[in-house]
């Protein structure tokens, strides 16, 4: 089964067709349930790749606004929805830089999404998402791409209108930083257990070393727009190539 279910409701929401599947022993590509389950939560995601040695901004969910008098992180801080994809309330208000802005941030994601915001450590640096093929010991990293705002983009953060309106330039990158991402990002990769493709978002501190912001194991495959197949491309790899690495992967799965 070539799965690309997005789910409809929960956090598990994208892990209900794989479990489905799981159930009725139907093979299928990308990620298994528990992994689905697991990262579409940020902040879960989080305190496991924290386990695992891995970077990642320092961090708070806040379910409800009692919990924003309990952040105790320093300024400036960044606020998204802890459960949503594709840059989905992630704006020019996701930047908050006092108590004020940040309980007025908060209250908006609450009351539109109606689930928890995540509040991290704001990261002044590069923006990176590292490109992968394939599980486990086989698993590499396909590329990694950098994401630079363009002069009329909204600033601090690549939200859901910089996505939409493509005010963003796309190169891919080969440096220190780009190699530490790359490890970065493998390690996160086999250390959630995610499979066949995907990618892993990166910021840097204002020093120039990678974080982990978040795994994307079901990654946008429009043809022109998903940011795994604009990173594909500028690494030289096509898009019938890039699926069909999915499959294969997926295939090694199948007892023969």
């Amino acid at each position: 089964m070539f799965n690309y279910a997005e789910g409809m409701f929960g956090f598990a929401r994208e892990a209900q067709v794989p479990s489905l599947l799981d159930a009725f022993q139907i093979p299928y590509t990308l990620s298994d349930g528990l992994v689905f389950a697991l990262t579409l939560h940020k902040g879960m995601t989080k305190h496991v790749v924290r386990s695992l040695g891995i970077l990642t901004p320092d961090f708070a969910v806040v379910s409800s606004m009692s919990d924003v008098a309990t952040v105790r992180l320093p300024y400036p801080l960044f606020v998204k929805p802890v459960a949503s994809g594709s840059s989905v309330g992630v704006s020019a208000a996701s930047h908050v830089t006092n108590a004020s802005s940040l309980a007025d941030t908060c209250r908006a994601l609450l009351e539109t999404y109606r689930q928890p915001a995540l509040v991290e450590t704001f990261l002044p640096g590069r923006e990176f998402t590292v490109g992968i093929v394939g599980t486990g010991s086989r698993a590499r990293v396909i590329g990694v791409l950098e994401v630079t705002l363009t002069g009329n983009a909204e600033a601090h953060g690549y939200s859901y209108a910089n996505k939409k309106q493509v005010n963003a330039r796309y190169q891919i990158v080969n440096d220190g930083p780009a190699a530490e991402a790359s490890d970065l990002a493998l390690k996160a990769w086999n250390g959630l257990g995610c499979r066949d493709l995907g990618r892993v978002d990166c910021r840097c501190d204002r020093d120039g070393h990678p974080h982990f912001l978040e795994v994307n194991p079901l990654p946008g495959l429009h043809p022109v727009l998903g940011d795994l197949v604009i990173l594909a491309d500028l690494a030289g790899v096509s898009y019938t190539k890039l699926i069909e690495s999915m499959i294969a992967s997926a295939c090694e799965r199948i007892s023969p």
